[in-house]
């Protein structure tokens, strides 16, 4: 089966690169320019839940790209190693963008102000001092993150319908596990309980709108299921 694996590395299916597809990737790659990714700036790991289901915990690797002031996309994946996974993509906006969705759209976000002052979230290899403007900026954005690979639960592949994931709160449901932490705080050799501490003066956001972090208010997540559907078409266009 090429749904689930076993073991922390899921392989996906297919034969190892061959010397002349490395040549021909190399090639692309010194002559076209690649401005989007050229254009990430920063690697940010944290933790995320999986809306449906709080027992999922996974680390993640975001590689952000500054749009402008009020937006922020990332590229997310499993690792930052040379072979990572791309499992999904984050979008954050500021709470000016926020403030001005549909209601029903706010409630697929989550915030990030105790993300970030637990601890959580970190800049690897990073100086915490060079950090701290953005730190607090971030304190008062918004996230909605897809996660489109789970390899968390052995998928070889990307399978099924994207999930919702979550940002870690201050709530039993929401604390990341102690294991997963230490793990993730000896890769680094940084103490999650350090930044904590080192952040406690950051700034706290005067409000954070309750539509966010929905699961929080209300014990009900979000969860996407494939159907099929009648196609809208077009017109002069026939289908059997």
């Amino acid at each position: 089966m090429i749904g689930t694996g076993t073991g922390e590395e899921q392989i996906p299916p297919g034969v190892p690169m061959s010397m002349e597809q490395h040549m021909l990737d190399k090639g692309a790659q010194m002559m076209q320019s690649l401005k989007p990714i050229k254009e990430m700036s920063q690697h940010v790991c944290t933790f995320a839940l999986y809306s449906d289901d709080m027992s999922r915990q996974i680390e993640t690797h975001h590689y952000v790209t500054r749009l402008n002031e009020d937006f922020l996309q990332c590229a997310v994946y499993d690792s930052d190693d040379s072979h990572g996974r791309l499992i999904g993509v984050e979008y954050i906006v500021s709470d000016k963008i926020f403030e001005n969705l549909p209601p029903d759209e706010q409630k697929l976000w989550h915030t990030h102000a105790y993300e970030i002052k637990s601890g959580l979230w970190m800049n690897p290899r990073v100086p915490e001092l060079l950090m701290k403007p953005e730190l607090e900026n971030l304190t008062k954005t918004y996230g909605k993150f897809w996660c489109t690979w789970q390899t968390d639960r052995g998928d070889r592949l990307p399978m099924g319908a994207p999930a919702l994931m979550m940002s870690p709160q201050a709530v039993n449901l929401g604390m990341v596990k102690a294991e997963l932490l230490k793990k993730r705080d000896d890769k680094y050799n940084v103490s999650s309980d350090a930044l904590k501490t080192s952040r406690v003066e950051l700034p706290e956001p005067e409000w954070l709108n309750p539509q966010a972090d929905y699961w929080k208010q209300h014990g009900k997540g979000f969860k996407i299921d494939v159907e099929t559907t009648d196609i809208k078409r077009r017109e002069g266009v026939a289908f059997p």
